[in-house]
């Protein structure tokens, strides 16, 4: 992708981001969100064929940004020398969260928030995996585990953002370690 696709594709993401800020999903139509871009129509399905597949690719983007294997200092955080342990995962993920709190706000408000959760449950299951026994025990399946654990860790933020977010990263990725530590440990 060129420098101009890039841009015009920051442009795109930025407004959606303001619009989503301001008015539900089901409000925003293309128009508006060409408008607020300042890019053309066939410009917008140049890049995205429905306000759906933008909001798919917000989500990708801002979660293979979050679940990154490759953490970089940031300005709200910085986690480049991190030990890789499981609360450092989730407390990196927890900063992110945070820092889109407005968007993610605008998304888990919408008809479309389910969309963002299917995602977001998926990339969690993919995190959280190497975290897990390589057994899941004798009668517990790895994969009900994975499904326990990103459902609870996705709760456990819509709670938090709708508390308000009082709570910091740290005592989040705590929290969420105490109730998880019986089976969230990091494979060998």
């Amino acid at each position: 992708m060129d420098r101009r696709q890039k841009k015009t594709r920051t442009a795109i993401f930025t407004a959606f981001n303001e619009l989503l800020t301001e008015k539900s999903y089901h409000q925003i139509t293309v128009q508006d969100i060409i408008d607020r871009a300042n890019v053309g129509r066939t410009t917008f399905y140049d890049h995205f064929e429905t306000k759906d597949a933008l909001l798919k690719e917000m989500c990708m983007s801002l979660f293979d940004h979050v679940f990154s294997d490759m953490l970089h200092p940031e300005s709200t955080h910085d986690f480049s020398l991190s030990d890789g342990s499981s609360r450092t995962v989730i407390t990196h993920m927890i900063y992110h969260l945070r820092d889109s709190k407005k968007n993610i706000l605008g998304i888990l408000g919408c008809e479309s928030g389910e969309l963002f959760l299917q995602f977001f449950r998926q990339y969690l299951k993919d995190i959280f995996s190497p975290y897990l026994p390589v057994s899941g025990g004798e009668k517990i399946p790895k994969d009900f585990l994975l499904n326990h654990i990103s459902g609870s860790f996705v709760n456990m933020i819509e709670w938090w953002i709708k508390g308000g977010t009082r709570e910091t990263p740290e005592q989040l990725a705590t929290y969420f370690e105490m109730v998880t530590q019986p089976v969230l440990t990091r494979a060998e």
